[in-house]
């Protein structure tokens, strides 16, 4: 199971860090990649991390704005968001697989429910 939080209503300019925890299997087992979906949109990811801890990739518009970090000892995934934008306005997602590939695909082996970021004035 993944669970994510952290999300919620911040000002262009602003910072969030979503957290994505993992329950009944560990991050070092896994890739894991962070999605996001706004409304009438697909769903288009964000960036991907590699069981070794390994960021594979980020989305260019938030290259340099977001950072994906693990922490092992807390089974959990990050997502730091600086430097927000209005156009980041979406339901974020983690989600974990055993095969990179799946990623990739969209078809990962677990999602989580979603967490809401909202930016705005």
């Amino acid at each position: 199971q993944l669970v994510e939080s952290g999300g919620g209503l911040v000002e262009p300019g602003g910072s969030l860090k979503l957290s994505c925890a993992f329950s009944g299997f560990q991050t070092a087992d896994y890739s894991v990649g962070w999605f996001r979906q706004a409304p009438g949109q697909e769903r288009e990811a964000i960036s991907y991390m590699l069981r070794s801890g390994t960021v594979t990739y980020y989305k260019d518009s938030v290259q340099g704005r977001f950072t994906f970090s693990r922490d092992n000892a807390k089974n959990t995934v990050f997502l730091q968001m600086n430097s927000l934008k209005p156009e980041d306005t979406a339901v974020y997602f983690c989600a974990a697989t055993q095969v990179y590939g799946n990623l990739i695909r969209g078809t990962p082996d677990y999602w989580g429910q979603g967490t809401q970021v909202t930016v705005s004035s």
